[in-house]
């Protein structure tokens, strides 16, 4: 099973060299791995998290693919859900099989090895959605929890004040 794991550009010599560390933290109860996804004929679902992990600060995100064995046992699930072990073949097929994919991750609990490496790629820089899946169309929450730090933040909270406050911007 080929997957694709995004990083940014900045550690790809890192990765060529030492293979991909597995993450520090994972959802409950699921041991912490590499998040990555199945490659599939969708692109867009392959590569849904692009633009969601941009907005952690990386100027390019760069797809690193991989493979694992057809019966490896992996974790699948929405990132606000449980996730559930089956074999990577089942996950792959989940997703090639589901019109609602965005949001979902799968996690392979262990280090991929740089050996594991099949290619990596650059990728186009618009690829998926942001703040959350199904947001593509609806206004972003202005409150100063959910825009902090984000690039055109302090315009969002400029609106969304004057929105709260009953003025509108042209008067």
């Amino acid at each position: 099973m080929l997957l694709v794991h995004l990083a940014p550009e900045t550690a790809l010599k890192a990765i060529r060299r030492n293979g991909i560390k597995a993450s520090k933290h994972g959802p409950q109860g699921v041991p912490a791995g590499v998040y990555a996804m199945p490659v599939v004929q969708n692109f867009y679902a392959s590569h849904q998290w692009l633009r969601e992990l941009k907005q952690r600060g990386a100027r390019t995100i760069v797809g690193v693919y991989f493979r694992v064995a057809d019966d490896e046992a992996v974790w699948l699930g929405h990132y606000r859900g449980m996730h559930e072990q089956m074999t990577a073949a089942q996950a792959g097929g989940f997703l090639s099989r589901r019109a609602g994919f965005e949001g979902y991750e799968v996690i392979v609990p262990r280090k991929i090895a740089a050996k594991e490496i099949h290619r990596t790629a650059e990728l186009p820089q618009i690829i998926g959605w942001r703040y959350h899946p199904g947001a593509h169309g609806k206004k972003p929450c202005g409150c100063e929890f959910c825009q902090r730090g984000l690039f055109g933040g302090r315009r969002i909270r400029d609106r969304y004040a004057k929105e709260a406050s009953g003025t509108r911007g042209d008067e």
